[in-house]
């Protein structure tokens, strides 16, 4: 079975992995090569490797990795790309995910042990890979390429399928303490900082530390014939803000000036920002003087607050076990549990545009107003009102923090075995996860308006309207206008929770049957192996639930950029699917081996769509030493209940600039008039200082499913035992791509062409930005669109070294060379190759070569030592592309991201034959990260991408393992 693969590599001599994974227990030496299932494929096979290249992670090697989280593990591969983890704070979803070759995460399907986990979070439907124990893993087996014939839907981009430690002996005790030691190097973004007079860090010695324990205990029981494993996981996390590092100790967005980076932040600040008729303005001093705002200097700096590494803390159980009824049956049973909680921390909430006008004008009898506010404000006897745009942060209440859990429950019960030469597999499988947010320190816009209109009751005391008319007694004034003026009531008024919850479902009932038919004589002429096959059914069924209250249904906290609503729906899916391996030729003269694998799948689901998948795979092996392999895939990805079922609403999308906003538009007057500026507006549009903008979001249920087509072509050479190459292309491609329709996309062709289905979806606010009010918006829904396409080679190469007297050198390499990444958001506009670039259009860093390279000596004095070199190449802004769909104005200093050389150090010491320590350096050098003043507001984070680079420094771990 799966679960047994690495004991094939063992057997085969194949280093698959940086170095064998170490055996827990004595096996039988077995009198024929046992077959196995390899992901990919249903049908056991003594053939380690199928028609589609597969990689090969094992225990070891993710001990010499020294990392605890698995989403960081596997963001080591040149094949993976960044999505949610643990250094995401604003925008994090409270789950880790994994995104192959930049697909995304819905893309990429996540089993254990062979069988698919159930989707994450109601608020982010990826598997999550916190469920995951690291120390339980034995092996991870990533496939690249569709494989939705094999396992059904989301197998777009590939499978990562984590094979767990389920049939143990004995008890093992394992303790991890890690931290990070980091060095303030100074450069560009400290010199900005250092330029705003704000605070430098100072070196850390041991920061962002991370702590945690296992317990796994097993046994044999019944003369040998079952086996009970658990485990038991504890892991801490704690928190570590962007102030810690002189890189991140403010906000560098927006703001390069030609080779020089420069602090920016975001236009609602502190004191404040007002936006009158007479200019803008903020607070002056304690004594409620007023001056002109200044953006350069003025703009607040809201990097410092944010985590960079968010604290957690999380609580892991599983329990496998199996029994052998009989020769013919096996029963066997697996239980997982988590429980993980995390903050996610951003600057403080406030009033993000407030609009003080009509009802909430601001009026002349505020006992608040001095007479520099009210001449600002141009109000006197004559004009008791006036109007405003407030943009104010609420420094005196802290920081906003999304306070996240995350617990789940997962239950696999089945029967496998043989009987009259057909081996069988079924199972029922049930997966729950519940989902608990709490988010603290908004504001309530509501309330906002409520305490900004103050009046002075009989005893001259500022009280609010609505208090003094007893609408609202629980009102407490806020005083914006003066330095030193808001009140702790008025913060226990106006700050507001917002809470959600709910839960994800999911049931899957599948049996799975398969035989030699060469045991009936059903064979291929020139073959030695007969024709094998597999049939198969599932039933699965996915629910999903997300409730949330009045603060965030109605869109009160400011803070959110809008609504957020419930989300509720299920689906359900029959699949009938077959795969059937027919041996061609079998040692014959230049065809030591030619199979031909083929797959089909049908799914039927209750939405009323129906889909096909099928695969064709081929390998050929002229000699023992050589194959050649190749495979084709259609894949299909139906939509998930989030994207069908998500009520329309306000967020925020990332954009460079507003072509038509700012005092000389980029835009000529005629192009932005085709987005509803105005002659008078022209000119006078304040852009957004924190580069996000308003679009209406939603699912659509009449979504079809994507489809993909795949193509992977490459060779194996093993010339000796102890070396291995494999070199694979990989095409991927995936149509009816459903996204959000992009507003950048949306406003790009509006300008260019004025073509009224783009330019309908544009609404401008009242004063001509696409951010400032509620009102701005880009109708950006769900919808099946454009098409995403990849093409690249995978090379893999191990060799192993026996030193006389000195042990054993392995040397192994794993790189990915990316050739093109292409996207076209809407039919008809046009693709762009985004292979080499980050930035708005092309989000995350795609380095056009990524490689792992490990160096392992195991000496023969118990003593084992790894040197891994990490190598992520540059990648240029996307606007410096020559592609007129990405070519746009940039900073020199903005323009790339220059190539990083990590290295990391490990030894292993078996110090006797229970107890082994290990310790180890992961950036061994302290290499900082590059950093740049445009990057994206979710995978962005302390002006680079943690989630890509080593952002937090040199990072020292050590471990403890004792087996009994």
């Amino acid at each position: 079975m799966l679960s047994r693969s690495i004991r094939m590599i063992c057997a085969s001599g194949v280093a698959l992995g940086m170095q064998a994974a170490h055996a827990q227990e004595a096996q039988p030496a077995d009198t024929q090569l046992q077959k196995v299932e390899v992901t990919g494929s249903r049908i056991p096979s003594a053939n380690l490797t199928g028609a589609s290249p597969i990689t090969v992670i094992n225990a070891a090697e993710i001990k010499m990795d020294g990392v605890r989280s698995v989403e960081n593990l596997l963001n080591n591969m040149p094949q993976v790309f960044a999505d949610q983890g643990a250094t995401i704070s604003n925008g994090s979803s409270g789950t880790a995910t994994v995104n192959l070759r930049n697909f995304g995460p819905d893309r990429t399907l996540v089993l254990i042990n062979g069988r698919r986990l159930p989707s994450g979070s109601p608020s982010n439907t990826a598997a999550d890979l916190n469920q995951i124990p690291a120390a339980l893993i034995k092996n991870i087996e990533l496939l690249t390429g569709g494989a939705s014939a094999v396992y059904g839907s989301d197998a777009v981009a590939g499978v990562v399928n984590f094979i767990m430690n389920d049939s143990f002996q004995g008890v093992q005790l394992e303790l991890n303490h890690s931290f990070y030691n980091h060095q303030q190097n100074g450069g560009p973004a400290a010199a900005a900082v250092r330029d705003r007079n704000y605070a430098l860090p100072g070196d850390k010695g041991a920061d962002g530390k991370i702590k945690d324990a296992s317990l796994l205990i097993g046994s044999n029981f019944a003369d040998q014939k079952g086996n009970a494993t658990v485990f038991f996981g504890y892991k801490k996390e704690d928190a570590l803000l962007q102030s810690e590092r002189d890189f991140s100790a403010c906000s560098l967005g927006g703001f390069t000036n030609g080779s020089q980076l420069r602090c920016g932040g975001s236009g609602t600040s502190f004191p404040g920002r007002f936006i009158t008729a007479n200019g803008g303005f903020t607070v002056a001093d304690a004594n409620g003087n007023v001056r002109p705002y200044v953006a350069a200097t003025d703009q607040y700096n809201f990097g410092p607050l944010n985590y960079f590494q968010r604290p957690s803390e999380r609580y892991t159980f599983a329990a496998f076990t199996h029994y052998n009824i009989n020769d013919n049956a096996t029963v066997y049973a697996e239980a997982n549990f988590h429980d993980d909680h995390t903050v996610a921390q951003i600057a403080p909430s406030g009033l993000f545009g407030f609009d003080a006008s009509g009802a909430n004008a601001i009026h002349n009898e505020n006992p608040f107003l001095t007479p520099a506010w009210k001449t600002a404000l141009g109000l006197n006897a004559d004009n008791p009102t006036a109007e405003a745009l407030i943009f104010r942060r609420n420094v005196e209440g802290g920081g906003r923090q999304d306070d996240i859990r995350h617990t789940s429950y997962r239950g696999v019960l089945g029967m496998r075995g043989e009987w009259n030469n057909w081996h069988y597999d079924a199972f029922v499988q049930l997966g729950k996860v519940i989902y608990a947010e709490n988010y603290l320190n908004d504001f309530s816009i509501a309330r906002t308006a409520r305490a900004l209109d103050v009046v002075t009751d009989a005893n001259g005391k500022p009280v609010c309207r609505v208090a003094l008319q007893g609408i609202d007694t629980a009102c407490a004034p806020y005083n914006i206008w003066a330095l030193g003026g808001v009140s702790q009531e008025a913060l226990n008024y106006l700050q507001t929770p917002g809470f959600k919850k709910g839960s994800t479902h999911q049931t899957v009932q599948g049996i799975n049957v398969g035989t030699d038919l060469g045991n009936y004589g059903i064979k291929v002429p020139g073959a030695n192996d007969g024709v094998n096959v597999s049939l198969g059914w599932e039933h699965r069924t996915e629910k999903l639930e997300l409730r949330t209250d009045a603060a965030f249904d109605t869109g009160d906290l400011a803070g959110q950029g809008g609504p957020t609503h419930g989300v509720e729906g299920q689906f359900s899916v029959r699949e009938y699917f077959t795969e059937v391996a027919i041996p061609l030729l079998q040692k014959r003269p230049f065809a030591e081996d030619l199979l031909a694998r083929l797959t089909y799948r049908r799914s039927d689901y209750s939405t009323g769509n129906k889909t096909n998948s099928y695969g064709l795979g081929l390998e050929w092996a002229p000699t023992s030493t050589v194959k050649v392999r190749g495979s084709y895939q259609r894949a299909v990805r139906a939509a998930n209940i989030v994207e069908m079922y998500t009520p329309r609403g306000i967020g925020l999308y990332d954009n460079d600039e507003d072509p038509c906003a700012g005092a000389t538009p980029t835009a000529s007057l005629e192009q932005c008039a085709r987005t509803g500026v105005t002659a008078a507006q022209y000119g006078h549009i304040e852009d957004s200082p924190a580069q996000q903008y308003n679009g209406l979001f939603g699912g659509n249920k009449d979504l079809k499913p994507e489809t993909s087509d795949s193509y992977t072509f490459g060779i194996v050479l093993q010339p000796m035992r102890n070396l291995s190459l494999t070199v694979d292309y990989f095409n991927l491609k995936v149509e009816d791509v459903i996204l959000d329709l992009p507003a950048t996309t949306t406003l790009t062709q509006c300008l260019e062409t004025g073509d009224p289905k783009f330019c309908s979806l544009i609404t401008r606010d009242r004063t001509g930005s696409l951010w400032a009010l509620p009102t701005a918006q880009i109708v950006a829904t769900k919808m099946n669109l454009g098409s995403r396409k990849t093409s690249g080679i995978d090379i893999s190469a191990n060799y192993k070294y026996k030193t006389p007297g000195y042990g054993d050198v392995a040397f192994a390499l794993t790189g990915t060379w990316l050739k093109e990444f292409k996207q076209e958001d809407v039919p008809g506009t046009g693709e762009y190759d985004c292979a080499g670039y980050f930035g708005p259009s092309c989000g995350t860093p795609l380095p056009k070569w990524r490689h792992k390279f490990r160096t392992t000596w195991s000496t023969p004095w118990n003593v084992d030592m790894a040197l891994t070199w990490r190598f992520i190449d540059k990648v240029d802004l996307s606007s410096t592309s020559s592609d007129p769909n990405l070519a746009g104005a940039s900073e020199e200093a903005d323009r790339v991201f220059g190539r990083r050389n990590y290295f990391d150090l490990t030894a292993n010491w078996q110090a006797t034959k229970a107890i082994s320590l290990r310790v180890g350096v992961n950036n061994l050098f302290d290499k900082d990260p590059p950093v740049g003043g445009i990057t994206s507001s979710t995978f962005g984070n302390g002006n680079t991408f943690p989630q890509v680079y080593d952002a937090l420094g040199r990072r020292v771990f050590m471990n403890l393992t004792a087996r009994f």
